[in-house]
């Protein structure tokens, strides 16, 4: 199906970027709050935690994105499902993962920034590649 062209275009984009960031302030919630307990509550080393925190948003996102960001992309059966969650881990999950622990260790180890701020900081900085590696690639219309 060919793309929707003009303002209409750029209507659908901005719709379905607002819907990115809504599912993504609700993942920031669920990232910072399983930062918390790994940290503070459980002990374990910020940057462990933060990949953990950092897969727990990937997965509660992912299920949101599916049902709502790109629902008019079309159902598809669990075998797909699969396949998509299997993108959205291996692209913006990595690009999370890996992003998340370059800054989380700059700005915590180096600049000495209190841990919960820096990793908004990360989040923050991984959104516009995540949004357009899950619109190109991860839920991207299928043929």
């Amino acid at each position: 199906m060919r793309e929707i062209a003009g303002r209409e275009g750029w209507r659908l984009v901005t719709r379905r970027w607002l819907k990115f960031n809504l599912v993504g302030v609700i993942g920031i919630v669920v990232q910072l709050a399983a930062l918390g307990i790994l940290v503070s509550g459980l002990r374990l080393n910020y940057l462990a935690a933060t990949a953990l925190a950092v897969e727990a948003a990937v997965l509660h996102n992912f299920l949101w994105h599916e049902r709502f960001t790109w629902v008019d992309r079309g159902r598809v059966g669990l075998g797909e499902a699969m396949r998509r969650l299997w993108r959205f881990n291996l692209s913006t999950g990595a690009v999370s993962i890996f992003s998340n622990l370059v800054l989380m260790r700059l700005l915590v180890g180096w600049a000495r920034l209190q841990y919960l701020l820096a990793n908004l900081v990360a989040i923050a900085a991984c959104s516009v590649i995540n949004f357009l590696l899950s619109d190109r690639f991860v839920f991207r219309r299928q043929p």
